[in-house]
């Protein structure tokens, strides 16, 4: 069974390393989480503050201490500029070996191949260290790019989960898409 004990890994690929928040980078997230663009598509209220933002910060890093979530910035390696953030959101490793997850990207950076990127680096690690079976994903219908996105990756689309969350950001329920990859699929498509 995986253990982070509050150890956020450092992740690697070519462009990007994954690696743990800090408090020093709670203004650059909060022209990311601040931003409507953006967390539109997390089904969260919009951060009003660098307060706000730190407070988030030291949240996921607390989360990742009781493995309840594992949270990671996104980092361009040639300039250190952070550029979001992605993680599982939750996982389960008794009985069921998966687990969701999330992710954010700053508007300026869209389009560029970032995301898939990183979320190949965190699927991998998912898959190889922490035992999983089946990472999945829940997306906005309306977030036509992450789906795009994560179909590429091999993401199979399950279904229409029905006024599955509360929305945040006003009052009722959001509807949202199940999409999974199970590890011998990832394997596969690694292989090709």
């Amino acid at each position: 069974m995986y253990r982070c004990g509050g150890v956020i890994p450092e992740l690697e690929s070519s462009r990007l390393r994954l690696r743990q928040l800090e408090d020093n980078d709670a203004p650059q997230l909060f022209k990311y989480w601040g931003d409507d663009e953006v967390v539109r598509y997390l089904n969260m209220s919009r951060l009003e503050s660098v307060q706000d933002t730190l407070d988030m910060i030291n949240l996921l890093n607390g989360l990742s201490e009781t493995e309840d979530t594992l949270r990671w910035g996104i980092e361009l390696k040639e300039t250190g500029a952070l550029i979001g953030s992605c993680g599982f959101n939750v996982w389960q490793l008794a009985g069921a070996n998966r687990g969701e997850i999330g992710y954010d990207l700053g508007t300026a950076y869209w389009g560029r191949g970032y995301m898939p990127e990183a979320l190949l680096t965190m699927l991998e690690f998912g898959y190889s260290v922490m035992g999983l079976n089946r990472i999945e994903a829940l997306v906005l219908p309306e977030n036509a790019a992450s789906r795009r996105m994560l179909s590429k990756l091999g993401f199979q689309e399950e279904g229409l989960l029905r006024e599955y969350q509360q929305n945040e950001q006003e009052e009722g329920y959001i509807d949202l898409h199940l999409y999974a990859l199970l590890r011998r699929e990832f394997a596969q498509r690694r292989r090709k």
